[in-house]
């Protein structure tokens, strides 16, 4: 004869069951939805920084930044735009002789006679820290944002 541990009267008994289900899955759904917000913050804040990319573009299209000044001043317009602080946004002259699939800092790297396309380097970085970091789980998530932008070209003497 076998041991019952619960009378037959128990186990047939479904009252309160919703109520059981509820307190198992209402956690999961909480989890979920936090998830879910904390990735379209994450998703918005990579989108505003793709648009301040597309606002330094026009810039630098606009006034062919050739001077430390000129170069300065996309720099601080950027970090308007974006609410980076400066330090996380760097802007900084590049160039590449003829063909070459190399980025080199000065234009006087070229040869003479070389056809020099000249470019803004900017890069924006930024961190994003999600809510469940405060609870020890996981950590900052990195963004960082990288683009050339052609703005002229010549041959050099």
């Amino acid at each position: 004869m076998a041991v019952r541990l619960l009378p037959i009267g128990l186990l047939k008994d479904r009252n309160g069951a919703m109520a059981v289900e509820t307190a198992i899955i209402t956690p999961l759904m909480v989890l979920l939805s936090l998830g879910a917000y904390q990735v379209s913050s994450l998703v918005a804040r990579q989108s505003e920084l793709q648009s301040a990319m597309t606002v330094a573009e026009s810039i630098a299209l606009a006034t062919d930044p050739d001077t430390t000044d000129e170069l300065t001043t996309l720099k601080s317009v950027v970090a308007t735009t974006t609410g980076l602080a400066t330090e996380q946004i760097t802007v900084t002259a590049a160039f590449r002789c003829n063909s070459s699939a190399e980025y080199v800092v000065l234009e006087s790297t070229c040869a003479s006679g070389d056809n020099v396309s000249r470019y803004v380097q900017v890069t924006l970085r930024d961190n994003y820290v999600p809510i469940w970091t405060e609870f020890g789980v996981g950590s900052a998530i990195a963004l960082r944002l990288n683009r050339y932008i052609l703005y002229g070209q010549r041959t050099k003497a």
